[in-house]
């Protein structure tokens, strides 16, 4: 009796650690998933604000603007576009950590434009656009070399799958249409008729015709409807 109390007691305090570990996973996925919504829209605030810096003010700010704004675009849309990749295509690896040493200069970058923005002597900043523009320019070159560099690979694997596909199907085409066998002999000795003729005639009986119960789900594909019984 006490043993069974004893594990019964193991149990229980099983169980309880085990709750209290899943409720700790899911306030820490909840707490990431909170952090993430707010940087997210942090972000969309700060780009906001920059676009209509951009467009609103002219001068130091507006340029100051407008190349934070060029920034971070073409970084964010480079770090999607190779994460997007780098699950199906395990060689986009090493452009993902050329990213992150890139990422680490956009940072540094953009951390520097953000303090001239606010800088009040004006004439000062003017004088150092010219090298910001250069380094914003090629940081936005690179960034934009690797996401367009990942890009067409993603589509020469796609042609190139697409080709062979096609091969494919054209083999299988080629065989369902040579459905002419030899001619092999009835149960009184003669032979058997076969038919030869044209694609678009209504093919024999001996054809199997597609099961109509095969749906892949595709979109363009309509739904079978159920047959009608008496």
């Amino acid at each position: 009796m006490e043993a069974v109390i004893l594990i019964l007691t193991l149990l229980f305090v099983a169980f309880m650690a085990l709750g209290v570990y899943a409720g700790v996973k899911a306030v820490r996925a909840a707490k990431r998933g909170v952090d993430r919504t707010i940087t997210q829209a942090r972000r969309s605030v700060e780009d906001t604000a920059l676009r209509a810096k951009s467009y609103g003010q002219p001068g130091v700010q507006g340029e100051l603007a407008q190349l934070r704004l060029a920034l971070r675009t073409s970084m964010r849309a480079t770090q999607d576009a190779l994460g997007a990749g780098v699950a199906e295509d395990s060689s986009l690896s090493e452009s993902m950590g050329l990213f992150q040493r890139l990422s680490a200069h956009g940072r540094e970058l953009d951390s520097e434009l953000k303090r001239l923005e606010r800088e009040p002597d004006r004439a000062t900043v003017a004088t150092l656009l010219p090298s910001l523009k250069e380094r914003t320019e090629r940081i936005t070159h690179s960034a934009e070399s690797l996401r367009w560099a990942a890009r067409d690979r993603a589509r020469q694997f796609a042609d190139d799958d697409l080709a062979a596909l096609n091969a494919q199907i054209d083999v299988e085409a080629g065989a369902l249409r040579h459905w002419t066998t030899e001619e092999p002999s009835t149960q009184d000795g003669a032979p058997a008729q076969s038919w030869s003729g044209p694609a678009d005639e209504e093919a024999p009986q001996a054809l199997t015709p597609p099961d109509p119960r095969l749906q892949t789900g595709y979109p363009w594909q309509k739904s079978a409807r159920p047959e009608t019984t008496n």
